[in-house]
């Protein structure tokens, strides 16, 4: 037996329908029309959306087909394996049995062309020729940009300016995708130019990024926008993550006891997880789920649950979320996707209904374990999914103290062969765990937009 073992479905094992959790949950809080404060219906997305995917975002039915040519592509890195670490279950002395969902092995090294390909496949079939976006570290940036190269469409991308001078590979494999990649705040919108005119030196963020791509989708009609992760219909894609695994747990023998993701925007966590939590909603199978969030950019477990916008431009519909502010701007950390103020309406909803725990974590422990992660397991971590490897540890060290043989599975949403500069960073001494500045956190939820109960 060697000590890590790989569990590998066969190609026709590639899910073919999506798993929508909404089927199994109460209704969530509705969005609300930025102008009117009413819900909002698909006609209010169809200028930025296509119609496949706008009913995607209200459906509530349970699965939703891949579409033949979505699944085609899928081909080139699904089904992803799922590892058995035990060369890790050693390094950290666990009775826990550890499991990891391996994400990386897409083209674009993260989960992300799970929900790229489905959105360009759906812009392409609904005529749209150009697609612009967002992007923190990159991952999803570069994902589009190979989903877009497939089917034809052009892709423009802006990217948070401080991730844009910090990641430079990030940037150039969009560009050798066919993107262009712009850093954001830019001086090309009027929601970019604002920024600019408040802070000349801002180091962007997630939120001001959106408003610019949204910008630039809503005034020019041959464009759509295209998210990675918030929106219902991009979790929906990204459960292929958790069906797999499923399938995979039970060719391993064990169903997990805890099941961790990071999360940002949620939407590799809702991959991993949904599909579990279904399982113990409709079969009542026991399964703990933790979301590990940094500590710079707490949404879950500092943010309140409200309605507030998804952009920093308020440009985007009101969504009730665990939020820290559209205005906020975290402090400037590695883990560039994870720098975003809101968690998904979903995965809030979850959270207010105590199907889900949240922990946040701080940078520098997430690189210790990123670092004994990689010299156990050999794959070395994208700075973002350290978050989960770190609660990944602190649940096998739980149990060691309780003598406990639990079995732990989380999601390594990527590798991290494009942030190497992080970890030179790390082995230099020069990382720090930086804190927000409580004050202008307070301040940005003291301007939560004022909606009726």
């Amino acid at each position: 037996m060697t000590d890590t073992i790989k569990y590998l479905l066969p190609e026709e094992r590639i899910p073919r329908a999506w798993y929508n959790i909404a089927a199994d949950l109460p209704a969530p809080p509705p969005p609300l029309h930025p102008g009117t404060g009413q819900p909002i219906g698909p006609a209010d997305l169809s200028a930025i959306f296509p119609m496949a995917l706008i009913a995607q975002e209200v459906s509530a039915e349970r699965e939703i087909e891949i579409p033949d040519p979505v699944r085609e592509v899928y081909k080139l890195w699904r089904p992803a394996p799922l590892y058995r670490a035990r060369r890790l279950e050693k390094a950290l002395d666990t009775p826990a049995r550890i499991f990891y969902k391996y994400e990386g092995v897409s083209p674009s090294g993260s989960h992300k062309p799970n929900t790229a390909v489905a959105q360009a496949f759906y812009n392409k079939e609904a005529g749209i020729t150009k697609l612009s976006t967002e992007t923190g570290a990159g991952q999803w940036g570069s994902s589009l940009a190979f989903a877009g190269q497939l089917f034809g469409i052009e892709v423009k991308v802006y990217m948070v300016k401080v991730s844009f001078n910090q990641k430079p590979y990030r940037r150039a494999l969009m560009e050798t995708y066919g993107a262009t990649c712009i850093a954001s705040p830019s001086t090309e919108t009027n929601s970019g130019r604002a920024i600019l005119d408040m802070d000349p030196d801002s180091p962007g963020s997630l939120g001001i990024a959106i408003s610019e791509a949204v910008e630039v989708a809503a005034t020019n009609p041959d464009t759509n926008y295209a998210l990675g992760s918030v929106l219902n219909h991009v979790l929906i894609h990204q459960s292929v993550i958790g069906i797999e695994a499923i399938e995979q747990m039970e060719m391993a023998g064990h169903w997990p006891d805890v099941v961790i993701g990071c999360a940002g925007g949620g939407s590799n966590f809702a991959g991993i997880a949904f599909p579990f939590i279904g399982k113990r909603l409709r079969e009542g199978k026991s399964v703990r789920v933790i979301a590990a969030e940094p500590a710079a950019c707490p949404s879950l477990t500092r943010g309140e649950y409200a309605y507030d916008f998804g952009d920093t431009g308020h440009l985007t519909p009101l969504v009730k979320m665990h939020t820290l502010g559209s205005t906020f701007i975290p402090p400037a950390f590695h883990a560039g996707g994870l720098r975003y103020h809101g968690m998904a309406p979903m995965v809030s909803h979850l959270k207010e209904l105590g199907l889900i725990e949240a922990k946040a974590v701080r940078q520098l422990p997430c690189f210790d374990a990123g670092v004994t992660f990689a010299r156990a397991e050999g794959i070395v971590p994208a700075p973002e999914s350290t978050h989960a490897v770190r609660v990944a540890f602190d649940e096998a060290l739980r149990c060691k103290a309780e003598g406990k043989a639990e079995t732990i599975l989380f999601n390594l949403s990527g590798h991290g062969h494009f942030d190497m500069q992080a970890y030179t960073d790390y082995f230099a001494g020069k990382l720090e765990d930086r804190d927000y500045d409580e004050a202008k956190l307070r301040q940005a939820l003291d301007e939560l937009p004022k909606v009726a109960a």
